[in-house]
Formats: structure tokens, C-alpha cells, sequence
């Protein structure tokens, strides 16, 4: 591990010693790529994070290796590298918004169910929610990525997953509380009333963050990609409107009066506003 971490050539080495420098580099905390075509390279390429051999190599070498170059180019490997890189960040994005969005969800519904004498939303009603909010995330794989995500080599962290979720889901949970108060005590909602409240604020609230938490940085630094932005707003037209119209009817819901609509805009901006302050504060304190 030493001369790993203060030697930086390595010249005649054994086949099993190979294996042993990658996997030492491995330990020190790096991602190794090794490039290979002969028998007495299988090991280090089964042993690399990346093994690389060429066409012309011998059959074991191949099989060992995770790429293959058809041609003497490794220009190819760039584009691969970052394209790859770009894919992991917009699958992080979608294991981000998907966690803590169904934990805020559960939070809410859970909580809320121990204190009204109605079902909060029918069946459903939560399975169209679903639908609708899963839309535009459907679309994270054509967005834009800032280009510190792509700089350097990541790997999955479990433990700032859970804390992007916890902290994110309860914010999404405090606004679905602010909602029900505000729908309940403020406004005094039918049964009715308050399931297409909870709809329009919980599906439109939801789009919106995406936005948001697809970066950290300020929403206005970095813009979505084209069919993300459109999937967005496009799922806040539909969510307006359905209230209005006979399928909504059909699933439970009803128009709401003028004074419904501004609460439940003011509560989605003031979400939205307050996921923008706390995902600066999260990244000046949570590394990733």
C-alpha cells in the first residue's frame, strides 16, 4: 500500500503482482482502469473497476475485460467515461426525488389518517397522484447535468441518500400539514374539498420540487433540460384542470372556489422557496 501511494512507476511485474497493485490502489480509495491483451493480464483486468483489452487480444483477456476497443482510439473511452457519468447523475436524481417524496407521502397520510373521520384521498385518487408525479421524473434520463457532478468518479452513498430523503421528505410532510390546516381550519373544507385540495398541492408541489432538488445549485444557475421542463409543466396543466372536468368528477373531485385556489398557491411557492433554502443549507453541511 505504501509504494502505491509514493511510487508512481511499476516496470517487469509478475501477473499476480499486477492484481496486487490494483487492488492496493483500489484500497487507497481510487478508481483503477487497466488496459490489457494477453493471458498474463486477466487477473488485473478482473481485479480493475474498469478492465480494457482490444479486439486484437487473446480470448481470456476478452472475457476478462469489461471493454473492448474495436479500434486503437481511446477518445472513445472519454465519451464513455462521461456519458456514464452523466447517466449516474440523473439516476441519483430520480433515487433522490423518488425516496423522499414516497416518505414525505407516507409520513402525511399516515398522520393525518389518525385524525380525520374520512379517508383523506380514496384509492383512486392516490393511484392517479402517483401516476402524475411520476411523469415528469420519467424524464430525468434527457436532463441537463452541472458539470462538477461529472468532473470526478462517484459512487452510490447509502447514508447521504437516507439523509437527502429524511430531510426532504419531512419538508414535503410539514407543507402537506400546512396544507391540512390551512385546508380544515382556515377554509373549512368538505370532504371533497379537502381531497381536491390535497390533490391539486400534493401533484403540483411535487412536480415543482423536482426543479429543484435535480441540482444543487440555485434553481436559477442551472436549467432543466428541454423535455424535463416541459414534463413539468405539463403535469401542473393537467393537475389544475382535472378538478374541472367529467374524469374528475368520476374520481371524487369538484372545482374549488377562488379562495382555495390562492391558499394552496401561496403554500406550493412558499414550499418550493423553502426547498431552494434548505438544499443550500444541506450541501454547505452534508458532503457528497
Amino acid at each position: 500500500m505504501h509504494r502505491v501511494q509514493n511510487t508512481n512507476v511499476f516496470a517487469e511485474v509478475e501477473p499476480n503482482q499486477k492484481e496486487r497493485i490494483i487492488i492496493a490502489l483500489k484500497k487507497a480509495g481510487n478508481v483503477v482502469g487497466y488496459l490489457g491483451d494477453g493471458i498474463n493480464d486477466a487477473s488485473a483486468l478482473h481485479a480493475a473497476d474498469v478492465g480494457i483489452s482490444v479486439e486484437s487480444a487473446v480470448d481470456v483477456a476478452k472475457e476478462a475485460a469489461d471493454i473492448v476497443l474495436m479500434e486503437k482510439d481511446l477518445n472513445v473511452l472519454i465519451e464513455g467515461v462521461k456519458e456514464g457519468r452523466i447517466t449516474f447523475a440523473n439516476t441519483l436524481k430520480y433515487v433522490f426525488m423518488a425516496t423522499s417524496a414516497n416518505f414525505g407521502n407516507m409520513f402525511s397520510m399516515a398522520g393525518i389518517s389518525l385524525f380525520l373521520p374520512f379517508l383523506p384521498l380514496l384509492p383512486s385518487q392516490i393511484l392517479l397522484t402517483n401516476l402524475l408525479t411520476d411523469f415528469p421524473e420519467l424524464t430525468i434520463a434527457t436532463d441537463r447535468v452541472d458539470k462538477e457532478l461529472v468532473s470526478k468518479p462517484r459512487r452510490m452513498d447509502i447514508k447521504f441518500i437516507r439523509n437527502f430523503m429524511i430531510v426532504f421528505g419531512l419538508l414535503s410532510s410539514i407543507f402537506d400539514y400546512l396544507t391540512f390546516g390551512a385546508l380544515l381550519l382556515l377554509l373549512h373544507a368538505q370532504p371533497q374539498q379537502f381531497r381536491t385540495g390535497w390533490f391539486l398541492e400534493s401533484v403540483i408541489s411535487a412536480s415543482m420540487v423536482v426543479l429543484v432538488v435535480r441540482t444543487r445549485k440555485s434553481i436559477f444557475d442551472s436549467k432543466p433540460g428541454k423535455y424535463l421542463l416541459m414534463a413539468t409543466l405539463a403535469t401542473v396543466g393537467v393537475t389544475i384542470v382535472i378538478p374541472w372536468t367529467p374524469l374528475g368528477r368520476l374520481l371524487g373531485f369538484q372545482p374549488l372556489p377562488l379562495s382555495f385556489i390562492l391558499v394552496l398557491g401561496a403554500i406550493v411557492l412558499l414550499y418550493v422557496t423553502a426547498a431552494e433554502n434548505v438544499k443550500r443549507v444541506f450541501y454547505q453541511r452534508v458532503k457528497f
